[in-house]
Formats: C-alpha cells, sequence, structure tokens
C-alpha cells in the first residue's frame, strides 16, 4: 500500500473543523513558523561565524571567502570567540522551544549544548594553555592541512601557498601560550613526552621535496598552469619549507627541549593541576555526554573487565591453550601472526576492509555515497600515536575519508587484531557513521562539528561487537583480538578515572592494561599516554557502546519479530552524533513508531 504524505491531508482536513478553531491553530502556525525561522537565521548566523574562524574548514567545505587565512591560535582570539558563542547561547535561549518542531527542538539543543560546553571548557586554564597531547598538536595539524584541501586549479594552490607564509603567526601565538603555561604550571606529564620531540622535528626532516607540505606538488600538474608557473609554484613550495616553515618548527623542538621537559609535570593525574580536579569532571561530563561520576564509571569498567575476561578465557580453553596469559604470549610472541613489510600490513587491512564493504548491505539499509582509502600514518606521528585512526572526507572538496594505518614497530601489529580495528576505524565504524552524517538532511554544524566521542566511538566500538554477527572473527586468534580490543575499552574507563581521580600513576596503568589485554607493549605505551594526556576522552568508547548495545536489546524486546536490525541501524545513524541523552529518546520514539507500522 502506497502511503498518503501527512501534508497532503490538510487542507482536507482544515475543511472540516470550525472557522474559529482553523484561526486559532493558524495562530499557532504562526507562532511555530516564527520560532522556526528565529532559529534557523541563528543557525545560519553561527555557521557563517564558524567557518570565519576556522578558514581551512571553511575551503573543505566549499567556502572560498577565507582562502587566505588560517585559524588564529592567540588568546585574544579564544576570547573573542567565547564571547560570539555565549552571545550565541542567549539567542538560543530566547527560542521559545515548546514552540519548534521536534527535529528543531534537537537542533537548539544539541547546539546548545556544544556551545556550552565549549564556553565552560574554556573557564579552565588547563583547557587554555595546554595545546597539545600525545596524540595531537598544532604543529601536527598545520603538517596535514593538504589533506584536506582541494587542489585542483591555480587558485587552490595560491591558498594553499599563501597559507604556508602564515605559520610564523599561528606558531608564535602557541608559543606564547606554551611558554605561559610552562610559567604557570600547565605542563604535561613527564613519563609520556620521552619520544614526543621527534613528533616535532621529524615533520621538516630531510629535504623539503620529501615533508609533507610538498606532497601537492608532486601530483598532476592543474590545466590552467602553465609549465612555467608549475615550476616556480614548486620552487616557492621548497623556500617556504626551507626558509619558513623549518625554522617555525625549530623554535617550536627547541623550546620543548630546551624548556618544556625541563619543567614538565612530576604527577600523571589531572588532578595535581592548578584546578585540575574540577577541569577532568567537566571532561568526563563532555566526554560521556552523561552525569556518571568518575567513581561510578571507574565501576562499571571494573565489571565490564571481568565480564569480558571470562570470555577471553573461553576462547583460549577453545583454542587448547592452560590459560587466557599463556594464549596471549603465544599469539605475542608468534612471527606468523606479524607482517614483516609495511606493504603487507596494508595489504591485510585493504583486503579485511574490501571483505566487510561485501556485507555492508546485509546488516545497513543506508549507505554512505562517499569512499574511503587506506594510507599509512605519517612516519613522524607513527612511533607515538595508536595502531590506526580514521581520517574524515569533505564531499565538497572532493576528498574521500580515510583509514590510517600505522606501519611502524611491526612486530607489534599482530594480524588477528586487523578485523576489529577495520571495523572500528573504517566499516561500518567511522567511515559509515560520519560519512552518513555529511549526507544526512541536517544543518550545517550538526553535519560537520557534532562529534560527541560517546556516540561516535560508541558507535564504532559497537560496530566490533557486530563483527561477530558478520562472521569476521572466524578464528579464535581473531575472536581473541576482538575480546581484547573490547577488553582495552573497557580497561579505558578503570585507568583515566584510575589516572585521573584516584591518584594511579602511569606503571599502574600500564600494568592493569597488560595483565587484562592482549594488546602489545607499543600499543598499551601509547594508549596509556593518550589517556594521561587527553583526560576523559577514552570514556566515551565504552559507555557509548553499553548505550547503543542496550537500546538494540530494548528494541529487540520491545519489537519482537517485528524487529528489523537494518532498520535499527539506520535509526541509530539517521540523526548524526548526539548526547546519549537525545540517543535514547530519539530511539524510545523510533520503537514506539515501528510497533504501529505496518509490514
Amino acid at each position: 500500500m502506497r502511503k498518503i504524505p501527512c501534508t497532503a491531508l490538510i487542507p482536507l482536513y482544515l475543511a472540516m473543523i470550525p472557522a474559529a478553531a482553523q484561526a486559532q491553530d493558524a495562530g499557532a502556525s504562526s507562532q511555530a513558523a516564527t520560532a522556526e525561522a528565529q532559529l534557523a537565521r541563528i543557525l545560519d548566523d553561527h555557521w557563517t561565524w564558524y567557518l570565519s574562524v576556522h578558514p581551512v574548514e571553511a575551503t573543505a567545505r566549499g567556502v572560498r571567502d577565507y582562502d587566505d587565512r588560517i585559524y588564529d591560535m592567540s588568546l585574544a582570539a579564544r576570547d573573542e570567540q567565547i564571547k560570539a558563542q555565549q552571545q550565541f547561547v542567549r539567542r538560543l535561549e530566547a527560542v521559545p522551544e515548546a514552540e519548534l518542531s521536534a527535529a528543531d527542538r534537537v537542533n537548539r539543543n544539541v547546539l546548545l549544548w556544544m556551545l556550552r560546553d565549549d564556553i565552560a571548557s574554556n573557564s579552565h586554564q588547563a583547557e587554555r594553555q595546554m595545546l597539545f597531547t600525545t596524540y595531537y598538536g598544532w604543529h601536527q595539524g598545520f603538517s596535514g592541512m593538504a589533506d584536506g584541501l582541494p587542489f585542483y586549479n591555480r587558485a587552490d594552490y595560491e591558498s594553499y601557498l599563501e597559507r604556508l607564509a602564515l605559520y610564523p603567526k599561528q606558531n608564535g601565538d602557541a608559543l606564547a601560550i606554551t611558554r605561559q603555561a610552562i610559567a604557570g604550571g600547565y605542563v604535561q606529564p613527564c613519563s609520556v613526552l620521552q619520544n614526543y620531540a621527534g613528533t616535532i622535528s621529524g615533520i621538516v626532516e630531510g629535504p623539503p621535496q620529501e615533508t609533507r607540505f610538498y606532497e601537492p606538488f608532486t601530483r598532476t600538474k592543474p590545466r590552467d598552469i602553465s609549465d612555467a608557473d608549475w615550476a616556480a609554484m614548486q620552487a616557492r613550495a621548497v623556500t617556504l619549507i626551507r626558509d619558513v616553515l623549518t625554522p617555525e618548527y625549530r623554535k617550536w623542538h627547541d623550546l620543548f627541549v630546551a624548556d618544556y621537559l625541563p619543567h614538565c609535570r612530576k604527577s600523571d593525574s589531572a588532578s595535581s593541576l592548578p584546578g585540575g580536579a574540577a577541569w577532568y569532571a567537566s571532561r568526563v561530563k563532555a566526554h560521556s555526554t552523561t552525569d556518571l561520576t568518575p567513581d561510578q564509571i571507574h565501576q562499571i569498567g571494573l565489571d565490564e573487565v571481568a565480564r569480558i575476561g571470562k570470555r577471553m578465557d573461553d576462547i583460549a580453553t577453545q583454542a587448547g591453550y592452560p590459560s587466557r596469559a599463556a594464549y596471549i604470549a603465544h599469539l605475542r610472541t608468534d612471527p606468523s601472526y606479524y607482517a614483516k613489510t609495511p606493504e603487507e600490513l596494508l595489504r591485510v587491512a585493504a583486503r579485511q576492509a574490501k571483505t566487510i564493504d561485501g556485507l555492508l548491505p546485509r546488516y545497513f539499509g543506508t549507505l554512505p555515497r562517499l569512499p574511503y582509502g587506506l594510507k599509512p600514518i605519517p612516519a613522524a606521528e607513527a612511533e607515538g600515536t595508536t595502531t590506526a585512526y580514521y581520517g574524515p572526507g569533505a564531499p565538497e572538496a572532493g576528498i574521500s575519508g580515510t583509514y590510517w594505518v600505522n606501519t611502524s614497530k611491526l612486530n607489534q601489529r599482530p594480524f588477528w587484531e586487523v578485523p576489529a580495528l577495520t571495523a572500528h576505524e573504517a566499516v561500518p565504524g567511522h567511515h559509515n557513521q560520519i560519512a552518513l552524517q555529511q549526507e544526512l538532511p541536517l544543518p550545517p554544524f550538526r553535519k560537520y562539528l557534532a562529534g560527541f566521542t560517546a556516540y561516535v566511538e560508541g558507535w564504532a566500538l559497537y560496530t566490533e561487537y557486530l563483527g561477530e554477527e558478520m562472521g569476521l572473527y572466524d578464528t579464535p586468534e581473531k575472536m581473541m583480538g576482538r575480546l581484547s580490543y573490547e577488553m582495552w575499552r573497557a580497561c579505558r574507563l578503570v585507568v583515566d578515572t584510575g589516572i585521573h581521580a584516584k591518584g594511579w600513576d602511569k606503571a599502574r596503568a600500564v600494568a592493569f592494561m597488560k595483565t587484562n589485554s592482549a594488546l602489545s607493549d607499543a600499543n598499551i605505551d601509547a594508549e596509556v599516554n593518550r589517556y594521561i594526556s587527553w583526560p576523559g576522552q577514552a570514556l566515551g568508547y565504552k559507555l557509548g557502546e553499553i548505550k547503543i548495545r542496550e537500546l538494540r536489546t530494548r528494541a529487540e524486546k520491545a519489537l519482537g519479530p517485528k524487529f528489523d536490525l537494518r532498520r535499527f541501524h539506520d535509526a541509530v545513524l539517521a540523526q548524526g552524533a548526539v548526547p546519549l541523552t537525545v540517543l535514547e529518546s530519539q530511539m524510545d520514539a523510533w520503537i514506539a513508531a515501528e510497533k504501529t507500522r505496518k509490514a
């Protein structure tokens, strides 16, 4: 049966009710239209403002008004941004929520959440002054700028060269803030900084033509650039990299070695910073999108560690080993499980990704149009970062998503982790969710800015679990890899709160991770460094996954034979990233609608 759109029934309905009632309804409709128009103006103004503040992202989104600018990192600029955000909050609060449609209520409240969180975080000096983690710093962001920009014509390349020339101002502002942070004690712990200097100097090592900055000039020459002009642009790039960027990176490297390292923090806990306990509490709320306390999260983690541990014990027994520890020792040391070359690891990851691609239509009714590629993590970052990560694409700029795989320390990157890793970082994890979000009929801020950790990472971890149903873990070692990855995220709840709320040091955190997971020593070290230097972020994964699995169980029980897994997944992804409380209310509404849906 073809369903008639609800809007087609409105004229018939209006003809059947008294004129007075029509007038009353018209007045209410006018009020709603006024509120929704008011909200629409605010959302448009906010997006325009945001792109003006983030000019490189504006270019990636197809807005070319700011092609001669890069982000202003100064504290003065940050203060101006906060003033603008406070004004947007006041405007949003003035919109009568009751007069909005259900969809616009979500738009209003999600933006309010994001703005209030940013304003609140700015009240903590640790947030304002600690500009880098072991996972990411401004120097790394700038070195990867080209990955998110279009390079189709002369204007694109000229804009890029202009931006490279602007780095001294950005770097100077960042170094000024960092000097202030050193003076005030807002520094990262010594325990996580052993190899950090290399992430700075490594970016500009070697000839300029071999750096990431030069990569766009190794591509095919655009048609609107003559051979002579192309050679001149290439020469200009070399000069900028050699004479402008390299000295700036050396300034940061020298400051880091001479001044930052000697003043690094002896305690690993964020709570040891001035105002650190309050800052950590704000990060817990921001990344979990819940009101759970660190103590509650710590206990959830311990419970999950015990539950997953029992499954790992069973897998070890099935594999013929006397204990989980014995099986993990075998998995960590058998050379047959490890690639001999970076290319071999990339081939295994690529084959796994394409295998999952072929399974997706069984589990999803709606898939993103944007494809994704696979690349090795740049060498300057690889030594100190995680096993893999996902880089969002930019459809407007013709850029695909990217599954970045770490090809350093190959004896620490086992094949049996690849199925769970690929499910999480590529499909059906981050690429499916993020690329689809960019295509949803949502306001731009929700397409591109909404990145609630508990939702985004919770979904990706849920897809590792979904991999069991997809048949990805068809050997005991692959299943142990999947369970080890889930255990890793459960351990995060314990370790993150242990470090920042309970006084754990790095050694205790590493020991806990090594005892309970099958992760390699290098991965454990990189991960614990990340939790220490980026408080709270690690909490979103397991808490989000627990909520999504809870919602699935609720839907299965409520709908019985009417439950459709593909429709459930589509519904979870249909709203983009939202706080867990919003996701729960949206999915409850979906369950109610599914009950009345005719097959």
